[in-house]
């Protein structure tokens, strides 16, 4: 079952456009994933990830908490932000369920899915198309079913 992506609902003076979301998600460098913990208990935490312009990917250690908590509910919520004064905050909220793609953890085995991510991956954090496995990591992405962004530098034009 595909689901379309949402409209955003507030804040669409203030919303980034395609263009600008893409080239904000290239830009930044890290992510915080919540999960909902086996309790019920929301969990959070950093990550790497790449954006790819349709999913969401992101690497994690298959023995992380997250790891299991994506095991058990795929359900996932993303923020990427940035700004330390009022004016300069900029950011994007993700929503979505995570899709595990690949072995798990990753050993390098041929993956279509993979082979034009991973090299674009590894270059924008280790400035190298040189994809390594270390075995303890996996990949998942998300199709967004909404996304949420703001650019408070617009206000100044409001």
């Amino acid at each position: 079952m595909t689901e379309e992506l949402k409209p955003q609902k507030r804040g669409n003076k203030i919303a980034m456009t395609p263009q600008e979301r893409d080239a904000f998600l290239a830009a930044e460098r890290t992510c915080r994933v919540a999960t909902v913990s086996a309790d019920g208990s929301p969990h959070n935490t950093a990550l790497w990830f790449f954006w790819d312009g349709t999913y969401f990917w992101m690497q994690s250690i298959t023995r992380a908490q997250r790891w299991a908590d994506l095991q058990r509910d795929q359900r996932v919520a993303i923020v990427v932000d940035t700004g330390v004064d009022y004016f300069e905050l900029q950011g994007i909220e993700i929503l979505g369920s995570v899709e595990f793609v690949g072995e798990q953890p990753r050993s390098g085995e041929p993956n279509d899915e993979l082979a034009v991510m991973e090299p674009q991956f590894f270059n924008k954090y280790f400035n190298s198309t040189d994809v390594f496995h270390d075995g303890k990591h996996a990949w998942m992405r998300v199709k967004p079913t909404k996304i949420s962004s703001w650019d408070f530098r617009k206000l100044a034009n409001l």
